[in-house]
């Protein structure tokens, strides 16, 4: 026990003293804001840009009165013009696209398949589908106005439905707590998923590094190599929890700063109680922040954090160990890439199941079915938690994680016994599993 407690400590302080890991881990929080504030910028300045897009209205239903101009698209009617000056002018890039209502039509219907864009580049899809939404709109209120119904009438009965969603305990949810449990949920699992594939990695290079420097020849005659294995595991993954502690804690200094400049006190915002603002924000982004504040304190935080905490580090030792019997089983990191397929391939998978299966139905079969396979169920559980999950599913899950973690070191184990003293030779899967029978 005490040879397993020097090799964990070893790892450990070699992972943490590196001036990588150090910058990478107080850098990485301010890298993610300065790119969410890059995101933004580039946004705003991509929206910024006014796009003047010239009207060619022949069909008579004056349909060029429903274009308003806004701060990032310009109408200008030139109906007047006539389109074939007005496509000179487009094509001298004098102007964004030509929008063209022709005339001479049977009925709406054809006039709704014959109207035409023109522009020098592809137009931006979005203003593609504000423009055919504007004129479906016009059309439709010309169609009903011909058969007699006013279209004030139709607005008078048009109504906005907000559905209070509220489940049998009384808990209140809302469109906006369901976006914070899917980008929590998926935070939470593309973290495992990156973790798990960095630090399993590091796992490996510095098996291959010890093998190839035949310093594991001195270690394993004093020391087993089962615990040699798991304590570089260990090692590795208490690494990895004191970088999510690092975060934790900066999270928490930038969230009592942003409550200290803001003036809102999130320890009352579940009872309404908010103190005065000490700087100008409006009444409309004050009451934004309340909500998604209050959003996230009525998720289950507590059993979030204990479950990120056990998948983490139940997943990381599952993979890890196979990353390990790879670092062991080869002579050079090339030699690995061969068997990183079946490694990477559920993880790519859990990732692709959360954010396709998970945001349409967190409870549906197949979220459930892969928040229980344990190559998965690390990334799938997490993404299903904030929406909540039956305790039994939670059992099941952590049991068979648990259950395959011990089959998969076991075999892992094996390999690397053999594997660590294996030089000159590539193995193929066929030798991997003759090292099993030894």
């Amino acid at each position: 026990m005490e040879k397993l407690k020097l090799i964990i400590k070893r790892e450990f302080l070699t992972k943490v003293r590196n001036k990588s890991f150090i910058i990478l881990t107080f850098l990485s929080p301010f890298l993610v804001i300065g790119m969410g504030l890059l995101i933004a910028y580039l946004t705003k300045v991509n929206e910024s840009s006014v796009k003047q897009i010239v009207i060619v209205d022949n069909s008579q239903l004056a349909i060029s009165k429903d274009f308003i101009s806004s701060e990032t698209v310009q109408y200008i009617n030139l109906t007047q013009v006539g389109l074939e000056q007005c496509k000179v002018l487009v094509e001298e890039d004098k102007y964004d696209g030509l929008l063209f209502l022709p005339s001479g039509y049977k009925n709406l219907r054809e006039l709704s398949e014959s109207i035409e864009f023109y522009s020098v580049d592809a137009p931006n899809l979005m203003l593609v589908k504000s423009i055919e939404s504007k004129i479906a709109n016009r059309l439709k209120f010309s169609h009903l106005e011909a058969i007699g119904i006013q279209q004030q009438i139709i607005k008078i009965a048009s109504y906005q439905v907000s559905i209070h969603q509220i489940n049998f305990s009384g808990g209140e949810s809302s469109k906006l707590g369901s976006g914070i449990k899917i980008g929590l949920g998926m935070v939470a699992g593309y973290l495992i998923m990156m973790f798990i594939v960095v630090y399993g990695n590091s796992v490996m290079r510095s098996v291959i590094e010890e093998k190839t420097s035949r310093i594991i020849e001195v270690i394993i005659s004093s020391v087993k190599p089962f615990q040699l294995l798991m304590g570089k595991i260990i090692g590795n993954a208490l690494a990895g929890l004191l970088q999510f502690f690092i975060w934790g804690v900066l999270i928490l200094v930038f969230s009592y700063a942003a409550s200290f400049f803001l003036g809102i006190d999130f320890m009352t915002i579940q009872s309404n109680q908010i103190v005065d603002a000490k700087v100008s924000v409006s009444a409309d982004n004050l009451n934004e922040i309340i909500m998604v504040v209050r959003e996230i304190l009525d998720l289950p935080l507590i059993t979030m954090f204990f479950l990120f905490i056990f998948y983490f580090i139940s997943g990381f030792f599952l993979y890890s160990s196979i990353y390990a019997a790879i670092g062991a089983a080869v002579d050079s990191e090339t030699d690995t890439q061969q068997f990183m397929l079946p490694v990477v391939i559920p993880l790519i998978l859990g990732v692709y199941v959360g954010f396709a299966a998970v945001i349409s139905d967190p409870h549906g079969p197949v979220a459930t079915t892969f928040s229980i396979i344990p190559f998965t169920s690390p990334i799938v559980m997490m993404m299903r938690i904030p929406f909540g999950v039956s305790w039994y599913e939670i059992v099941i899950s952590m049991f068979v994680l648990v259950a395959t973690f011990i089959g998969i070191v076991y075999v892992a184990a094996k390999i690397y016994k053999i594997g660590i003293l294996m030089y000159g030779k590539k193995p193929s899967y066929k030798d991997l599993y003759k090292w099993l029978k030894y």
